[in-house]
This record gives C-alpha cells, sequence and structure tokens, in this order.
C-alpha cells in the first residue's frame, strides 16, 4: 500500500510541478497581453514576444498538460472528468483557433503597423479569458479533485 502511495506521489507530483509552472506562463501571457493593450503602439518586437508567448502557451495546453490531465483522469477510473475534458475540449480548440489566427495576422504583417490591433485584442482577450476559466475547471476536476485519493 505505501509503494502504491509513492508510486502515484511520484507520477502525480510530476503534474502538479508541469502545472504550477504552466500556471506561471499563463501569468506572463496576461501581463504581457495587458502591456499590449496599455500600448498597442509598441514596437514590433514587444508584439512578437507576446504572439511568441501565445502558441508557447496553447501548445504546453495543448501537447502536454490537457493530456497529463486526461492521464491522470483514466488512472483514476474518473469517468465524469472524461466526460467533463470531452465537452470542454471544442471550446478549447476555439479559443486555440484564435490565438493561431492572431498569430498568423502579425506574422503576415497585417498587425506590424498597429492599425486595428486593439480591435483585434479585445476578442481575443475575451477567448483567452474563457479559456483561463475552463482549463481552471479542467484541472480542478481532472487534477485537484485527485490529490485527496493520492494522498490516502
Amino acid at each position: 500500500m505505501l509503494e502504491d502511495c509513492r508510486d502515484a506521489q511520484e507520477r502525480w507530483g510530476g503534474v502538479h510541478r508541469l502545472l504550477d509552472r504552466w500556471l506561471q506562463e499563463r501569468q506572463h501571457l496576461i501581463e504581457a497581453y495587458q502591456a499590449l493593450c496599455q500600448r498597442p503602439q509598441q514596437g514590433a518586437g514587444e508584439l512578437e514576444g507576446f504572439c511568441s508567448r501565445l502558441l508557447d502557451y496553447v501548445s504546453a495546453g495543448h501537447f502536454e498538460i490537457y493530456g497529463q490531465l486526461l492521464d491522470e483522469a483514466r488512472a483514476f477510473g474518473d469517468q465524469r472528468a472524461l466526460e467533463l475534458a470531452e465537452q470542454l475540449y471544442p471550446r478549447l480548440q476555439a479559443s486555440t483557433d484564435a490565438a493561431l489566427d492572431f498569430n498568423d495576422r502579425c506574422d503576415n504583417g497585417d498587425l506590424r503597423d498597429n492599425l486595428g490591433l486593439g480591435s483585434v485584442l479585445q476578442p481575443l482577450g475575451r477567448q483567452l479569458e474563457e479559456r483561463f476559466e475552463l482549463e481552471d475547471c479542467l484541472i480542478e476536476v481532472l487534477h485537484t479533485a485527485h490529490s485527496a485519493q493520492q494522498r490516502a
């Protein structure tokens, strides 16, 4: 029994550290977004830096975090959590698509002269806000709910 607890801690403790790092990256993304909103006339470097941070964040979500959370839910046999994830993923994908579209517009030079940047930042911000809420829900249901089981 103690061996099972140690194995769970080693396995899912890594998920916890991964989540902590990812949530810290989220905070940096929010700060970069707010800076861009306050001064949309910033140079191309700031816009490119924001885009890079945005893509890194959404990519980590899709290719690392979500998979780890699903693996954890499967390991605990949590069908309710898996069903919730299935319902939320299309909405998360919509915000990923918005982030990719924003980045493409930056890459194409559509936003380099800062014309119209404010008009595309607002919808992106709404998409990100919804994404963060959905991600928090996933973390709560797919990870935090299992924390007590991990310690037991």
